[in-house]
């Protein structure tokens, strides 16, 4: 397995000045700093499902290898001008699979099925539909173009060009174009290895005891949930206490374990902030505050050279900044292109006066092509995560929503959810 260099320690740092970070300053320079730290494998085509492909994707064969009919009918040479033609019927067939022995007579017709090379000589295919078929020879109408119903060689592509992009993702569909093309093995990255570790006296076990002030941990199962569905290895380093000695600890053991680390909680500047804090300590933090709503505080390092995403507690907010900042750059990590989510312009089912200054990510979902949000923006209903569907995304500067005016929705889906 060929394993590519070590993130560079300042691949966090922000431009001399910067203070607070819009929300696409911050994603170009993910984008420009980081890269792939996972190595690459070569694996069976029924193998590379979801996985990373590590270099391009070459045909070895053209598709579809020879020119071929596209329906089932007769085939001849040249053309047919307008009006009434018969032609004698060359005994045989074409069909696919079975090559057809000798070549086409000159004048004469062949019956060819879907699929079959076309036999020399054969340039045009009419359906069986459009001719009568009489005693030893057919009648049609014209005109029917020379090369009608039939496919060249290579006209999908051709031995020797790139059939799929390193970088892709791959589909059931690129796996069905690999195989077309004449690949059995594909090169594939690793799967990036995400450790996923929550922060806070005050969180418990889901289902265990609580006392009063406790609250049960909600982001871990939400992000390794995250990092599950985006085809990485989700690894639960569980719950740390406000504890650094304990956090260090666990840290240590997810470098160990994981090419990039998730932690929710601790990531501000506050006492028991303690990724933070240990970051500094190590030399590699960086605090982006980003001009966001939900979210802002987020921070970002490297511990023993596995890159941190320190995320906010709250879990509206640890969940945005996730989709919005982690999703595409752990895609990097990953190998893939950069995934940047599609959205859609739909008209509003709400109003909202938006101040200026910072973007905002509202839970939403879609009824009758409107846009609804959630009834409360507070960052911690956690149910109105649930409820959406997607976010609808407003842009950095103030504006005043009316019902009707169009917003820009993006699905979870888009965020590969």
């Amino acid at each position: 397995m060929i394993e590519p260099p070590p993130l560079r320690n300042d691949c966090f740092a922000l431009p001399a000045g910067v203070e607070w970070t819009p929300v696409d300053q911050a994603l170009d320079l993910l984008r420009a700093r980081l890269s792939a730290v996972t190595g690459t494998e070569t694996v069976a085509l029924e193998a590379a499902l979801g996985r990373v492909l590590a270099e391009d994707a070459v045909a070895l064969r053209s598709n579809p290898p020879l020119p071929n009919s596209a329906v089932d009918g007769y085939g001849f040479a040249g053309g047919a001008e307008e009006g009434a033609h018969a032609l004698p019927l060359q005994a045989g067939r074409a069909a696919a699979g079975l090559a057809f022995a000798g070549r086409l007579v000159p004048g004469h017709a062949l019956r060819i099925l879907t699929g079959a090379a076309l036999p020399e000589g054969v340039e045009t295919v009419i359906l069986e539909e459009d001719v009568t078929l009489g005693e030893g020879q057919i009648a049609f109408r014209g005109p029917l173009k020379p090369g009608a119903n039939t496919r060249k060689a290579g006209e999908d592509i051709r031995a020797g060009d790139v059939a799929l992009r390193a970088g892709r993702v791959l589909t059931p569909a690129d796996l069905a174009l690999a195989a077309a093309v004449g690949l059995s093995m594909l090169p594939v990255r690793a799967r990036l290895r995400v450790a996923v570790l929550s922060t806070g006296d005050e969180l418990v076990e889901p289902g265990a005891p609580a006392a009063p002030g406790q609250i049960f941990d909600a982001n871990r199962p939400m992000l390794l949930a995250i990092a599950r569905r985006m085809g990485f290895e989700a690894i639960d380093m569980g719950r740390v206490p406000d504890d650094r000695a304990a956090l260090r600890a666990r840290l240590d053991a997810a470098a160990e374990r994981a090419d990039a680390i998730l932690t929710s909680g601790g990531a501000s500047a506050g006492d028991e902030d303690h990724v933070s804090a240990l970051l500094n300590e190590a030399g590699a933090m960086q605090e982006w505050r980003i001009a966001i709503k939900p979210g802002r505080p987020l921070a970002l390092g490297l511990w023993r050279g596995r890159p941190v995403f320190g995320l906010p507690g709250n879990p509206v907010a640890a969940m945005v900044c996730t989709l919005v900042f982690a999703r595409p750059a752990l895609g990097l990590l990953a190998g893939m292109d950069w995934q940047a989510p599609q959205g859609f312009d739909l008209p509003a089912g709400f109003e909202k006066r938006k101040k200026p200054g910072r973007r905002e990510y509202l839970r939403a979902r879609v009824r009758d092509g409107v846009a609804e949000v959630f009834a409360s923006e507070g960052s911690g209903r956690i149910s109105g995560l649930s409820w959406a569907e997607g976010l609808v995304e407003l842009e950095d500067g103030a504006r005043e929503i009316r019902r009707g005016d169009p917003v820009r929705f993006i699905p979870y889906a888009s965020f590969g959810l």
